[in-house]
């Protein structure tokens, strides 16, 4: 599964604005993304963005390629 992160650029190894990232589960309201470090964290999968508190707008997700059930398409709706 593929998503591409849209929003504001934040952390120097999270997400990076229209970059495409490997998507390795739903889990709840969350998504395990292959960020910018090379290593898999959790991200909400409504309102992605940083945790600090730093002024920096939530960015969303566009699915590029989602699995057969279209699990990242409702998560990202908030279904």
């Amino acid at each position: 599964m593929k998503v591409r992160y849209i929003g504001q650029s934040f952390g120097v190894d999270s997400l990076t604005s229209n970059k495409v990232y490997q998507c390795l589960s739903v889990e709840g309201g969350f998504l395990r993304i292959v960020d910018d470090s090379g290593e898999d964290y959790l991200y909400s999968a409504v309102s992605p963005g940083s945790l600090d508190d730093d002024g920096i707008p939530p960015g969303k997700w566009e699915v590029i390629e989602d699995n057969a059930d279209g699990d990242l398409q409702r998560a990202v709706k908030g279904l």
